[in-house]
C-alpha cells in the first residue's frame, strides 16, 4: 500500500491539437509554436516543474514540440513520449539525451505502450492488436535503451578526425530478445541526468503495472475515485514485492496522476465553468466518442468509460470534487478536479496521503488555466501540505525548488 509521500510535483499540459474554452467542437486557437510557447512559458512562471506532451495520430510530433518548450524556456521540463514498436530503441536513446544535455538535464520521458488498436495499425505497428505482447516488446526495449544509456564511456570512445567515435569493447551493448537484435550498441551522447531521465510509465492492465514495476520510475494512473486508485496502488505494490522475492532487487517507483482541473475562487464558480466546457457538445460528438472509446483495448480507458456510464444518471460526479463531464468526448485524462481551491487542495492531499506524488493537470483553455490554478491551487496546496507537516518531511517541488513543510 502507498504511504504519504516526501515531496509533490506539478505539472501541465501543452496543446498540440488545438486549444479553446469548449471542447466537442472545432478548437478555437491553433497549436501554432507561439502559442505553445506561450502556454509553456505560463505554466513556468505558474510554478509547474513540467509539461506533458501528448502523442497519437491527431497529435503534432512530441519531440518536435519538447524541443520548442525545452528551448523557449529555463527551468520548464518536457515530458515526451517514447513509443517502443514505433521508433527504434538505439535512436530513441539518442533522441532523449539528446534532448537531455540540449535543456541541460531536463528531459523526462513518457513510455507509451499502446493506444487505440487503429491508431497503432495507422501508424504501423504490427502489433496493433496484441495488447500484452505489446508489453513484451516494451520490456526488451526499456532494457536497450537504458542500457546504451549507463555504459561506461571514461575512456572507452574515442572522438575521431572528420566526426564519429571509437567505442571500447566495455561500451557496446548486445542483446537478443524476441523482438530486437543488437549487436555492438551503443549512442551518444550520454544523458545529463543519472543515471538517465526519468522514465513515466501508465498501464492499467496486469501486465502494464508488471512493466512498470521491473521499467519505469513513477507510475502514471488517470484520475479516478480515491478507492480505485488506492487500489491500484495495492496491485503494484504487490507485484512489486513479488519481483523482489523473485530477483532480490527492488526499484523505487512513484505514482503520478493525471487529470483536469477546474479550480476558481468558490465552488459554485467552479461547477458553472466546468459544465461550460462541455456546453456546446452535440448528439452526433458524443456518438462519435462513444464508438470510438469502445473500440479501445486499453484498460485504462475501459475504466474511465465504466467511470462515465455509471456517474451519468448522477451528473457525472464520481467522487468529492471529481466529475466525469468532460468524458463523454474526451478519451484519456478526462476527470476533473472542480472546486474552490481550499477543496482542491484538500482531494489532492488525499490522494498524496495514498502515495501519489506527481500530479498532470490541464484545463480549458490551457493558457488561462495554467495561470489561475497557478495562482489559486498550488499556493493553498502548499500551505496546507505544511498544516499538516506532522509529516515534517514533506515537501512541495515547484517554482523551480523544494519547500519543505
Amino acid at each position: 500500500m502507498g504511504n504519504a509521500v516526501s515531496e509533490v510535483e506539478f505539472g501541465w499540459f501543452i496543446p498540440t491539437t488545438g486549444d479553446g474554452k469548449y471542447i466537442g467542437v472545432e478548437p478555437e486557437r491553433e497549436s501554432s509554436a507561439d502559442y505553445m510557447i506561450q502556454v509553456a512559458q505560463t505554466a513556468e512562471e505558474a510554478g509547474f516543474t513540467f509539461a506533458l506532451i501528448p502523442t497519437g495520430g491527431s497529435c503534432l510530433d512530441a519531440w518536435i514540440v519538447g524541443s520548442i518548450v525545452a528551448s523557449h524556456t529555463k527551468t520548464l521540463k518536457p515530458l515526451v513520449a517514447m513509443r517502443p514498436g514505433l521508433i527504434a530503441p538505439v535512436l530513441a536513446a539518442r533522441m532523449a539525451a539528446t534532448l537531455d544535455v540540449l535543456s541541460g538535464g531536463r528531459a523526462l520521458i513518457n513510455v507509451v505502450t499502446g493506444g487505440s488498436p487503429s491508431d497503432l495499425s495507422a501508424a504501423g505497428d504490427p502489433l496493433a492488436g496484441d495488447h500484452d505482447e505489446r508489453y513484451v516488446r516494451t520490456r526488451e526495449f526499456l532494457h536497450i535503451v537504458r542500457s546504451v544509456w549507463t555504459r561506461s564511456n571514461d575512456g572507452g570512445e574515442k572522438f575521431l578526425a572528420g566526426g564519429g567515435y571509437k567505442y571500447g569493447d566495455s561500451e557496446k551493448v548486445e542483446f537478443s530478445g524476441k523482438y530486437y537484435r543488437l549487436e555492438g550498441g551503443a549512442a551518444l551522447p550520454l544523458p545529463v541526468q543519472k543515471p538517465y531521465p526519468p522514465l513515466y510509465f501508465g498501464g492499467s492492465s496486469e501486465a502494464g503495472k508488471r512493466t512498470a514495476v521491473e521499467t519505469s520510475d513513477v507510475y502514471l494512473m488517470w484520475a479516478e475515485p480515491l478507492a480505485w486508485i488506492r487500489e491500484q496502488i495495492r496491485e503494484v505494490e504487490e507485484i512489486r514485492a513479488e519481483v523482489k522475492a523473485s530477483t532480490g532487487k527492488e526499484r523505487e517507483l512513484r505514482y503520478g496522476l493525471r487529470a483536469q482541473v477546474v479550480v476558481r475562487e468558490t465552488e459554485e464558480e467552479a461547477w458553472k465553468d466546468a459544465w461550460e466546457i462541455i456546453s456546446k457538445v452535440d448528439d452526433s460528438a458524443i456518438e462519435w466518442s462513444s464508438h470510438r472509446f469502445k473500440e479501445t483495448d486499453a484498460t485504462n480507458q475501459q475504466r474511465q468509460n465504466s467511470l462515465r456510464e455509471s456517474s451519468r444518471a448522477n451528473g457525472y460526479v464520481i467522487g468529492p470534487n471529481l466529475w466525469a463531464g468532460i468524458s463523454i468526448v474526451r478519451g484519456g485524462g478526462a476527470m476533473t478536479f472542480v472546486g474552490s481551491a481550499e477543496q482542491v487542495a484538500d482531494r489532492l492531499l488525499e490522494f498524496t496521503a495514498i502515495g501519489i506524488s506527481s500530479f498532470i493537470l490541464s484545463g480549458y483553455p490551457n493558457l488561462e488555466e495554467a495561470r489561475i490554478t497557478g495562482d489559486l491551487l498550488l499556493p493553498v496546496f502548499k500551505r496546507k501540505l505544511a498544516e499538516r507537516g506532522a509529516a515534517a518531511d514533506l515537501a512541495f517541488s515547484g517554482h523551480g525548488g523544494k519547500i519543505e513543510a
